[in-house]
């Protein structure tokens, strides 16, 4: 017992020497990034910390559909510790037009880069544009500089209270997982599938895994019984891109942008936003077909 207690007070008062932010399993600290954005990131795959600001303030149409939030209008930071010990972070900022030149202001005060601006949509009303957004550093002094840009803003700072998911009420979520091959999950009354690339994917020497924006973001918002709109973006390689505009096309869903996000990623991918307004069977079907001529295929993952 005694040599028990003697290791226990060893171990113990090794951990009370570590240095600030060292978790004795390794695990990162993001207590203080946390504090700088104001809320509680959640943890996502691949060690990555991710927070959600969305865009709840903004009242968006597409024709007469309005937008919630979780379809596509949430801005997004996630960070990451890279090999080197330090922090690469990267995000996307939903903005309206008069909020684009002071958040880039600010961010490039403090050393946030921008590594894209652009629509996703056609049409909407109010026009909406995003801007992403990249760093590498230290984790707090990166949070704050994005923090005080976005309080520039009408975004929401406030953390929202905790609530259970808001389902995708009036589509047969069961079916489209069904036909798409991969399942979702419902947020803010919007069905959520996310599709990884099977390659890794690197921005210069370091890995972006996912959930830091670069897996196919497929989401569906029930409009009435059984019909929906879909939007969201497929991460595509060169080779894949006109072969999924001919499926897309063919099946009655528009492209709206085909662009890049990142400055030095290997290997080099697109990204492709599209727009389907049907019901919610035949959008699933196009989109599973979409995927079908890719790497993402369900019939090439291995399980």
């Amino acid at each position: 017992m005694r040599r028990r207690l003697r290791v226990g007070a060893f171990v113990t008062g090794w951990l009370m020497f570590l240095p600030a932010g060292v978790h004795a399993q390794g695990a990162p600290d993001w207590s203080a990034t946390d504090r700088a954005l104001g809320r509680a990131g959640t943890e996502q795959q691949g060690g990555v910390h991710k927070f959600s600001f969305p865009r709840s303030d903004l009242s968006v149409t597409v024709g007469d559909v309005p937008l919630k939030p979780a379809l596509a209008l949430g801005s997004w930071v996630a960070f990451k510790k890279a090999a080197d010990g330090k922090t690469m972070a990267m995000g996307d900022l939903v903005l309206t037009a008069d909020e684009v030149a002071p958040v880039m202001a600010k961010l490039q005060q403090g050393g946030v880069e921008q590594s894209a601006l652009h629509n996703h949509l056609i049409g909407e009303t109010p026009p909406v544009m995003y801007m992403h957004i990249m760093a590498k550093g230290d984790a707090a002094k990166i949070a704050q500089t994005i923090h005080d840009a976005l309080a520039g803003t009408r975004t929401p700072m406030e953390a929202p209270p905790a609530a259970p998911p808001v389902a995708a009420a009036g589509i047969d979520t069961g079916a489209i997982a069904a036909v798409m091959g991969y399942f979702g999950k419902s947020n803010g009354g919007v069905y959520q599938i996310s599709v990884p690339r099977p390659e890794a994917l690197k921005e210069g020497p370091d890995e972006v895994p996912p959930s830091m924006g670069v897996a196919t973001a497929i989401n569906f918002q029930p409009t009435t019984p059984g019909r929906a709109v879909a939007t969201g973006d497929f991460v595509l390689l060169p080779s894949e891109v006109n072969a999924v505009i001919r499926v897309l096309k063919a099946n009655g869903v528009s492209v709206t942008a085909l662009h890049s996000h990142l400055m030095m990623d290997q290997p080099h991918v697109l990204f492709m936003h599209f727009w389907g307004n049907d019901t919610a069977a035949k959008l699933a079907t196009a989109l599973r077909a979409a995927l079908d001529v890719t790497a993402m295929t369900p019939r090439r993952v291995t399980k």
